[in-house]
């Protein structure tokens, strides 16, 4: 039981390390709630969005205005498509210090030079690095002498960026005003990005302040934009929980055996013991708190060992790999230098909670069995 338990919550810890992380790394690149409509937005109209937005100060790090369209870009016979987004070096996102992945990239943007800053596993698809030349392909059409055409426009490749998660290949960012430009839109903006504080309200602020905004605006948070990944994360954990829950099930019938043969081996004590007046659910009583308390024993140990191995599994796996020279996570693939864990107290109360049910309900057949141990049957051959 200690065992299960132990493993349980050092996996659950960290599969949450790692879920914490990519979050982290995606919400420095991602907006955390953008805002959209047919018509877009004038700077007039985001300025007077801002004062909307004005009570939540305290919760909003930025706003800034929004342009992005999907596009696809090429080099020499590769190809990929991605999502284009315009920023300009002088926002907010750019210019804040806590926000690394980018480096200074983003400050090479110029505004007419048609630079563009790709995804890591982006360049290494096109085999571009800095200073390369790409098509990039817009889903727009241009109408000319000689017919349709699809628009065209060779861009420099400025600068690289590495989060280590899926908008590394799905993800581009040239200047604003070029997207602007590319895409027809004149001083207008498609929408508005609205970066917060904690990321993680950016659903409950959505119910709170769409109906403030004007009829046609379309709110959508970084949690449905990346829906799918982080859906797939749930269910991976939910499923190795249940996996190794089976360790848990197995410690239960380890309480079930030892409880039938103590049965078994006391049936003269307990006939004794119905002789003298105890009853029947009093001596079932008494082989449930036996039976319980083995296994809360073996949790409690299980709890205290696991919070504890999760807490320092860094540190653990950073002495393994000194002493072995062997590295298991290399920080040029993964991107990460040590182990991450995060103790969710609530993970923690599930599988403490759960394997208290399981070792009680082990325990209830062998202690019905007990209680219907007769005296006369039990004494017959008592010598």
């Amino acid at each position: 039981m200690a065992l299960g338990v132990m493993a349980l919550i050092v996996v659950l810890s960290v599969m949450n390390g790692f879920d914490r992380e990519i979050k982290g790394r995606l919400l420095q690149v991602l907006p955390h709630i953008t805002v959209t409509r047919a018509e877009g937005y004038s700077p007039q109209q985001i300025d007077e969005f801002k004062q909307l937005l004005a009570p939540l100060d305290s919760e909003i790090s930025g706003v800034m205005p929004l342009v992005q369209t999907f596009a696809m870009v090429g080099s020499d016979a590769n190809q990929q498509g991605l999502m284009v987004q315009g920023i300009d070096p002088s926002w907010d996102i750019a210019m804040d210090p806590s926000n690394q992945l980018f480096g200074s990239h983003l400050l090479r943007l110029e505004a007419g030079e048609f630079g563009i800053v790709l995804g890591s596993q982006v360049a290494r698809k096109l085999n571009v690095f800095i200073g390369d030349s790409l098509e990039l392909i817009l889903p727009r059409v241009s109408i000319t002498p000689l017919g349709a055409f699809p628009r065209l426009k060779k861009m420099r490749v400025v600068g690289l960026f590495e989060v280590g998660a899926q908008v590394d290949a799905s993800m581009a960012f040239i200047h604003q005003q070029d997207a602007r430009m590319l895409l027809q839109l004149g001083d207008r903006f498609q929408g508005v990005q609205i970066q917060l504080r904690d990321a993680f309200i950016a659903d409950s602020l959505i119910e709170q302040f769409s109906a403030l905004s004007p009829e046609g605006a379309e709110w959508q948070s970084w949690t449905q934009v990346m829906g799918s990944l982080f859906q797939a994360m749930r269910m991976e954990k939910t499923v190795v929980g249940l996996l190794l829950s089976v360790i848990v099930g197995v410690a239960a019938f380890n309480i079930i055996a030892s409880l039938v043969l103590m049965v078994s081996d006391k049936r003269k004590e307990i006939a004794v013991l119905r002789t003298l007046g105890a009853s029947s659910s009093q001596i079932i009583q008494l082989f449930v708190v036996q039976g319980t308390a083995i296994g809360l024993f073996g949790i409690v140990l299980g709890a205290l060992s696991g919070c504890l191995i999760a807490w320092f599994i860094g540190d653990i796996i950073a002495l393994f790999e000194g002493l072995t020279g062997n590295y298991l996570f290399d920080p040029s693939i993964y991107m990460i230098s040590a182990l991450p864990s995060y103790i969710m107290p609530m993970d923690v109360a599930l599988v403490v909670v759960a394997a208290s049910l399981i070792s009680f309900l082990a325990t209830l057949h062998p202690a019905w069995r007990a209680g219907q141990v007769l005296p006369v049957e039990a004494l017959r051959y008592d010598q």
